[in-house]
C-alpha cells in the first residue's frame, strides 16, 4: 500500500516519514510532494490508497486537490493536517470524506491512528463492488505500463499474472496496435471520466474483435494498447483513432499516434515506440491530427536544415534591415517543415529557439526601447505545434519591423554607420577609413560624432558586433570554432579566443559546451 504526504514544509515532511513505523502500518511506500500540483501529478502517476495532505499550500491547496483527485482516484483515503482550526476546511474534510483531521504540531501517535483508520477503510472499499472495478482499472494500467518498456525477465512475469488476473489472453499470437494521445497542458481544460471511457471504448472494440488496457504517463500523455487474436484492418485502426479522437475533441487539444500492429506480447513494446516516434512528427500537423505509421514511410529519414544556417541569414536580413528578405526566410522555413515527416521537433525547436535570440539581439543593437521581456522558453513552451510557433516568430518580427519604424529616431549617420559595419563585420580590414568614406565625413569627425551620440567607440562597436554574431554562429555545432573565426573579420584564432574571452568571460569553446548542454 503506498502512502502520499503532501506538505510545502519539508521538515514536516521528513518529520512524519521518520517518526511513524509504515511497515507496521502496511504502508509499502511512502511518496511526499511539496505543493498540491506536485502532490496531484503524483498521486496520478503512482496512485496511492493514502493521502496525507496539509490544508494550505502555495500554487494549489489540499482541497482542491483533493477535489480534483477524487475523480482519478474515487477510493483512495484522505487525512487532513492543518494549524488552522477553520471550520470551511473543516467541512470541506467532511465532504471529501476525510477519515482524520489532525492539527498541528502533528502527534506521531495521532498520525498512527489516523493512517490505521485509512487503511482498514481502504481495505473495506476494496471489497465493495466500486472497490473490484477500481482494482480491475489499476491492473489494467499497470498492465499498460509494463507493456511500454521493452520485453524481458524483468517484466514478463508480470505481464503474465497481470493479464491472467484481468482474464485476457495475451500470448505470441496476439496482435498489438499502440495508441498515444498527447494532450495540451498550457491550456486548462476539464478531461472526460477515463473510467466511464474506458468502458465505452472497450464495448466500441468488441466489434472489432479487440480489447485494450491503458495508462496515463506524466500527466499528458495517454497510452492505449489494443489487441485481439486477429490483425485488425486498416478500416479498424482508423475507426479506433476516430472514437479516440471524437471522445478528445470537445475537452482538450492534443496529438494522436497509432504505432505499428505487431505480433506477440514480446513485440508491444515495438508499437509503442513507433507510436513514440511519429507523435514527434505530429508537431508539425494542426492539432486533433492522427498520425499513422503508413503515411509516414515516404520521407521517413531525418532531414537536414533548408538553410545551412537559417539564423546567420535572419540576422543579417534584421541586422540590415531588409524586412522583404527577413520574411523570405521564414516563408521557406514554414514550407520545409510545414506537416514534414523528416524532422524532429526538438531541433526545431531549438533552431527556433535561435532565431528569437537574433530578434531580441537585433532588438538590442538597433534601440534600447525595442527590447522584449517576453521569455523565448516560455513563448516556445506554449505553442503546442509547429504552425503556433511559427506564426509567434512571424508576429515578433513583423512588430520588430514596425518597432524600428514607429522608433526610428536614430540619427541618419549613424544609421548608415550601422547598416555598414553589419554588412562588413566579416571582413578582417574593415576599418574606421572605410566606415568614414562611406558615410563622406572626415575619420576624426566620425570617430567623435559616433561616441557623442552612441556612448561607445566605433571600434569597440564593430569588436561587440563581431562578438555577439559569433555566439550566435557558437549556438550551431556544425560550425567549427576556427571557423567562425573568419566569418566574423579575425583570420588570427588565437587572438579571436582572446577577444572573445575578453567579452564574454568565456573561451569560444567553454561557450560552446554551456551553451549546448
Amino acid at each position: 500500500m503506498k502512502l502520499l504526504i503532501v506538505d510545502d514544509e519539508e521538515l514536516t515532511r521528513t518529520g512524519v516519514i521518520s517518526s511513524v513505523d509504515w511497515k507496521a502500518l502496511g504502508i509499502d511506500e511512502v511518496l511526499q510532494a511539496d505543493d498540491g500540483v506536485h502532490g496531484l501529478e503524483t498521486a496520478r502517476l503512482h496512485r496511492p490508497e493514502i493521502i496525507l495532505c496539509d490544508v494550505r499550500m502555495p500554487r494549489m491547496n489540499g482541497i482542491t486537490m483533493l477535489e480534483r483527485l477524487e475523480k482519478i482516484l474515487p477510493d483512495s483515503v484522505p487525512i487532513f493536517m492543518s494549524g488552522y482550526s477553520d471550520k470551511e476546511y473543516l467541512k470541506a474534510a467532511i465532504r471529501l470524506k476525510a477519515v482524520n483531521y489532525i492539527e498541528k504540531p502533528l502527534n506521531p501517535a495521532e498520525i498512527q491512528e489516523a493512517v490505521r483508520e485509512a487503511r482498514d477503510l481502504y481495505m473495506q472499499k476494496l471489497h465493495s463492488h466500486r472497490g473490484e472495478n477500481l482494482k480491475s482499472m489499476e491492473l489494467s494500467s499497470q498492465l499498460a505500463l509494463l507493456l511500454t518498456v521493452p520485453y524481458g525477465t524483468s517484466n514478463s512475469g508480470s505481464i503474465e499474472a497481470l493479464a491472467s488476473e484481468l482474464k485476457l489472453t495475451v500470448n505470441a499470437s496476439t496482435c498489438f496496435t499502440a495508441y498515444i494521445v498527447k494532450m495540451d497542458t498550457s491550456v486548462q481544460a476539464e478531461t472526460p471520466s477515463f473510467a466511464e471511457f474506458h468502458e465505452n471504448f472497450r464495448e466500441f472494440l468488441r466489434q472489432y474483435h479487440m480489447s485494450c488496457v491503458y495508462t496515463e504517463k506524466r500527466m499528458q500523455y495517454l497510452v492505449y494498447f489494443l489487441f485481439g487474436q486477429a490483425e485488425p484492418t486498416a478500416h479498424a485502426v482508423q475507426a479506433a483513432g476516430a472514437y479516440l479522437r471524437g471522445r478528445f475533441e470537445p475537452f482538450v487539444r492534443f496529438s494522436l499516434a497509432a504505432g505499428d500492429t505487431v505480433y506477440g506480447v514480446s513485440r508491444a513494446y515495438q508499437s509503442y515506440a513507433s507510436a513514440v516516434i511519429l507523435l514527434q512528427s505530429s508537431f508539425f500537423f494542426p492539432v486533433n491530427t492522427m498520425i499513422t505509421g503508413g503515411a509516414a514511410e515516404e520521407n521517413a529519414s531525418p532531414g537536414e536544415l533548408p538553410l545551412p544556417a537559417p539564423e546567420t541569414a535572419f540576422s543579417e536580413s534584421l541586422s540590415s534591415g531588409n524586412e522583404e528578405e527577413a520574411f523570405r526566410i521564414l516563408a521557406e522555413l514554414e514550407a520545409t517543415f510545414s506537416g514534414n515527416r523528416r524532422f524532429l521537433q526538438n531541433p526545431v525547436r531549438d533552431l527556433y529557439y535561435r532565431l528569437f535570440l537574433c530578434l531580441e539581439e537585433s532588438r538590442r543593437q538597433q534601440a534600447a526601447g525595442l527590447k522584449s521581456t517576453e521569455s523565448i522558453a516560455e513563448m516556445i513552451g506554449g505553442c503546442f505545434t509547429f504552425s503556433e510557433l511559427h506564426e509567434t516568430l512571424t508576429e515578433k518580427t513583423r512588430a520588430f519591423f514596425k518597432d524600428a519604424a514607429d522608433h526610428g529616431q536614430e540619427n541618419p549617420t549613424i544609421f548608415l554607420i550601422k547598416k555598414y559595419i553589419s554588412q562588413n563585420y566579416m571582413k578582417e580590414n574593415l576599418s574606421v577609413k572605410d566606415i568614414s568614406a562611406h558615410v563622406f565625413l572626415s575619420t576624426s569627425y566620425v570617430c567623435t560624432f559616433f561616441k557623442n551620440e552612441t556612448g561607445s567607440t566605433l571600434n569597440q562597436y564593430i569588436t561587440e558586433y563581431r562578438m555577439e554574431k559569433a555566439k550566435q554562429l557558437l549556438m550551431d555545432s556544425r560550425y567549427k570554432i576556427s571557423d567562425i573565426s573568419s566569418r566574423v573579420g579575425y583570420s588570427d584564432g588565437n587572438y579571436f579566443g582572446k577577444s572573445f574571452k575578453k567579452h564574454t568571460g568565456l573561451s569560444p569553446s567553454e561557450y560552446r559546451e554551456k551553451n549546448l548542454q
